[in-house]
């Protein structure tokens, strides 16, 4: 299949687009490099030895995102443009909510002009709130805290609205990823040391290599073992192919609209994670406890069975093997990737190509 791929340049999406190509597909992205860096996919050609055309503009700028419709004909659309992480902006409400749902509107319009009729859209864990009915079920109802999460739950409810709407003329998989971490075997591809991508690992790591005084670690007081709040880790090379894996069976689902959990079911605390991380790469990670954060979830984690069951996918790398990855992506790249071209940039190195002019737009949807 021909495959958009929008955020493809991000922490997750270069591990989709190369899994994407390592499955056979053809794989455009659309990035605006807010939090992707242009050196992931440059590191993703090399690996798959396959070039990837990237478009450089915001996905939620509909007259380019049709004119990019128009030039090349897609089959799919794996949507990974967004704000995933409170780091990624969500302490601020309209950043959440117009990222959030507005590429999701553009998206959706784009595919109902052109015919384009699988989705696969990368949720967040987010939608499920303050830690209640564990592990999480994707059948639980929704209970998001703060305006990232309900931007993720606004985006599904506008999914499932659409997809009723559309009926058998558009299948949609929705992902409930859970927190992404470590890096590719080849220690190429990794988190950026900005945004989203540069959180709790980037910050242990930092810690044993001097980068940073200590770990601050926030609150010693929720209701878990060890005080320190508890996550679902799963490798992000294991994301990748669950979205890999949820685009394959749009073809076969019998419903128009699929959720799956994309996470391992195991919750790892803060410090159980300091000490993984000690045990794996023999290095010592100075931190502190700090206040806890207004809004913090003490515990989440996923019930993985319907991805396994439908999907056939799981998490098959644990904590240790995603420190050692993690570890051995930020002794290579201390500071994250190199700076690269400018944002404005619209192709990279002759990959890349003009979009040619559109002089009408469909006025009726075919949904």
């Amino acid at each position: 299949m021909r495959v958009l791929v929008t955020g493809g340049a991000g922490y997750v999406g270069s591990h989709t687009v190369l899994r994407l190509l390592g499955a056979g597909h053809d794989v455009v992205v659309v990035d605006d490099f807010s939090r992707g860096a242009p050196a992931a996919l440059d590191r993703v050609e090399v690996l798959a030895g396959r070039p990837v055309p990237v478009h450089a503009f915001d996905t939620a700028d509909i007259d380019a995102l049709e004119r990019l419709f128009d030039a090349e004909g897609f089959d799919a659309v794996v949507h990974l443009a967004g704000i995933k992480s409170p780091g990624g902006g969500g302490a601020r409400p309209l950043d959440s909510y117009e990222t959030n749902l507005g590429t999701t509107f553009t998206l959706l319009r784009c595919m109902a002009w052109y015919g384009v009729d699988r989705l696969v859209v990368s949720s967040s864990s987010a939608v499920y709130g303050d830690g209640r009915d564990l592990p999480h079920r994707e059948d639980a109802p929704l209970t998001p805290v703060g305006p990232l999460g309900r931007s993720h739950a606004m985006n599904e409810q506008i999914l499932r609205d659409v997809v009723a709407d559309a009926g058998p003329a558009l299948r949609v998989g929705v992902v409930r990823h859970f927190s992404a971490a470590g890096a590719h075997p080849s220690g190429t591809l990794g988190p950026d040391r900005t945004g989203a991508a540069a959180g709790l690992l980037t910050a242990i790591a930092e810690a044993a290599a001097g980068l940073r005084e200590r770990l601050e670690v926030h609150g010693d007081d929720h209701p878990t073992p060890d005080g320190t709040a508890m996550r679902d880790y799963v490798h992000v090379d294991d994301l990748a192919a669950g979205h890999v894996a949820a685009l394959a069976a749009l073809g076969d689902a019998d419903q128009q609209l699929s959720t799956w959990n994309l996470g391992s079911g195991r919750p790892t605390s803060v410090l159980e994670l300091v000490r993984a991380f000690e045990e794996a790469t023999g290095r010592p990670v100075p931190y502190r406890v700090a206040g806890s954060r207004a809004g913090d979830v003490p515990v989440s984690y996923a019930d993985p069975a319907r991805a396994e069951a439908e999907l056939g996918w799981r998490a098959t790398r644990g904590v240790e093997e995603i420190c050692l990855d993690l570890w051995r992506w930020h002794q290579r790249h201390p500071t994250g990737y190199p700076a690269a071209l400018a944002p404005s940039t619209p192709w990279r190195g002759g990959v890349g190509h003009r979009l040619r002019l559109v002089s009408t737009v469909p006025a009726v949807s075919s949904w």
